[in-house]
């Protein structure tokens, strides 16, 4: 009898870890890799507040690796959840000293003082740098390129002024959605709904974000695109990127009713090139339906294309993103 119950027990407990992986066939495969992330708190980062945490070279299918990092507010704890912010150029948000200009957004000063006034929701930053030589690659709205003839396409060069253009941002995307956001929700006490998830970048990052939240309305609630640039690449003459751009998004900008979409731009220095541009943005969001209870796009006068600008004023866009109701 003994036997029998021996044997019935290991045939259960057998049939059971068969179920379980039957349920979570990837959960093996998540932990192995889970492994090579190599996350490590960056102790001499120069903060306002909270602390820093990087992935030296995030693994990726898509993309050149490259540091990603993860910012947590002071008073971080697993048993709270949070939303997040995804921001492009993370190099240069929180460490003015690291910085090739020596300025910054001041992401953890803003952050933390907007939470610590109960302005916004909790959140972390997670901050994907870029690579020099292929930021405006990874960067560029890929899919408005379509939206150029041929020979017009033939005949462009990107912002280096090289010709035989390839475009990658349908692959950053991919990288941020399919695999940075994944680990994040894994390793950190996050929301991972729509809800809580936003994105944000300033130039050729807002054109990223503004495209992130039209390639993928189901993942991102809000998408904040400072100095927009719509001129594409090098401002030239009779520059065909911005029309192709906006006739991307009368396609494929997501409709109003459950997204926040926050621009906005100056005149100075690269943001003098701007302005022109303005009605266009304001035509395409009154078409989708959206009004000022979901949509910005705002004027900052005397404002240049800088960090120093962006951080005057990120307060804003993260209150209209991440505002409490």
């Amino acid at each position: 009898m003994k036997k029998i119950i021996v044997l019935i027990t290991c045939c259960v407990v057998i049939y059971s870890c068969k179920n379980e992986e039957k349920q979570n066939p990837v959960a093996k495969e998540e932990v192995k890799s889970d492994m090579a992330y190599n996350i490590k708190h960056l102790k001499e980062a120069k903060l306002f507040a909270g602390k820093l945490m990087r992935i030296d070279s995030f693994p990726s299918d898509y993309i050149t690796p490259r540091p990603v990092d993860v910012w947590l507010p002071k008073d971080y704890s697993e048993d709270k959840k949070y939303a997040v912010l995804y921001m492009h150029d993370g190099q240069m948000l929180f460490d003015s000293t690291t910085t090739w200009n020596k300025q910054e957004w001041k992401v953890d000063e803003w952050a933390t003082e907007l939470m610590d006034a109960d302005e916004t929701k909790d959140f972390i930053v997670v901050a994907i740098h870029n690579i020099q030589q292929e930021r405006w690659q990874d960067l560029f709205p890929q899919k408005s390129f379509d939206y150029l003839e041929k020979e017009v396409q033939d005949s462009l060069t990107d912002i280096a002024g090289q010709k035989n253009i390839k475009l990658n941002g349908d692959n950053y995307l991919k990288h941020l959605v399919k695999e940075v956001k994944p680990m994040i929700d894994r390793h950190y006490a996050v929301h991972t709904d729509k809800a809580n998830t936003f994105v944000m970048g300033s130039s050729m990052g807002g054109l990223m974000s503004m495209y992130a939240i039209s390639e993928y309305p189901d993942v991102f609630a809000g998408a904040g695109c400072l100095s927009t640039h719509w001129v594409g690449a090098r401002p030239i003459d009779d520059n065909p990127h911005p029309k192709a751009i906006f006739d991307y998004m009368k396609d494929h900008f997501p409709k109003a009713g459950s997204h926040k979409v926050y621009f906005d731009y100056g005149n100075l220095t690269l943001d003098a090139h701007y302005p022109q541009y303005a009605p266009n943005v304001d035509e395409i969001l009154q078409e989708k339906g959206y009004g000022l209870t979901d949509s910005r796009n705002l004027f900052f006068e005397n404002t240049d294309h800088s960090e120093n600008s962006w951080n005057e004023r990120l307060d804003v866009p993260i209150i209209f993103l991440l505002g409490k109701d």
